[in-house]
């Protein structure tokens, strides 16, 4: 049996253009370009060199509005088999926990040997949906991966930390978190391009994965985000002059007085 693969993208609005509402603390999101997110891209990459190299059958999932199906257009386009839009008016202000939820019941729906993500969404930041995902599903997670390796029915890993590198080898089925080091993502194909159009695009809605309201959404959400602003700028530097001795004391006096401290 071929090897199944879920690619979970993302929408997100290019953040090079994104403005802050000065009032409500708010996305401006009316008139943004929307693109699929960068690391996500990677993961789509990595599974469509795996599907070139051992043969597979690649699926790509989004979660959003109906907007969100020119991503899975896109991934088409690249070289996947399958898209699903996972859209409902009700799955609307999901946190992270309730998005991972929702997509994880989807993953088991269509069935999967390996699950590839991005690290994270340049939109949120959080880093959290992927792992998650790992947890609702109870299969292994590798995060923050950089080279990829299948072997068989196991998959090796290099994955990046702070300041090296660790490889780790874990059998399928499992879920991995992609980074952008981890490859390049190809064109699309102009044959592809043309094409795209005029496949399939599976949608799952609430009737389909059947949550309770009251699990999903803004509702059914741990967590609420109160307010997004923009960092201010930093404030003025000091310099403190002196021996190193010197310079170290006066830092710690600094801070003392700024009670930052309690030495």
């Amino acid at each position: 049996m071929s090897l199944r693969i879920i690619v979970f993208a993302k929408q997100v609005p290019d953040t090079t253009e994104v403005k802050v509402d000065p009032v409500k603390g708010t996305l401006i999101r009316d008139g943004v370009k929307s693109i699929m997110n960068p690391e996500d891209k990677n993961a789509l990459e990595a599974a469509l060199q795996l599907k070139d190299k051992h043969g597979a059958k690649v699926s790509v999932i989004t979660m959003g509005p109906p907007s969100a199906e020119a991503i899975l257009r896109e991934s088409y386009a690249m070289g996947a088999d399958e898209a699903v839009l996972i859209t409902d008016p009700l799955y609307a202000g999901a946190d992270t926990w309730v998005t991972s939820m929702i997509l994880a019941r989807a993953a088991q729906m269509i069935g999967f040997d390996l699950i590839l993500t991005g690290r994270q969404a340049i939109d949120g930041d959080t880093a959290q949906v992927g792992i998650e995902i790992a947890e609702h599903l109870k299969i292994p997670v590798i995060a923050y991966a950089v080279d990829l390796k299948l072997e068989g029915e196991r998959v090796i890993v290099t994955r990046e930390l702070d300041n090296t590198y660790e490889v780790i080898t874990t059998k399928l089925p499992c879920l991995i978190t992609c980074t952008k080091e981890l490859n390049k993502p190809r064109y699309m194909r102009i044959a592809n391009i043309f094409g795209c159009f005029d496949k399939p695009i599976t949608i799952f809605n609430n009737s389909v994965l059947n949550f309770d309201k009251n699990e999903v959404g803004l509702v059914g959400s741990p967590t609420k985000v109160r307010r997004t602003f923009t960092k201010g700028p930093k404030g003025e530097g000091v310099t403190f002059n002196g021996t190193p001795e010197e310079a170290a004391e006066m830092i710690i006096s600094k801070l003392r007085a700024e009670k930052l401290i309690n030495l």
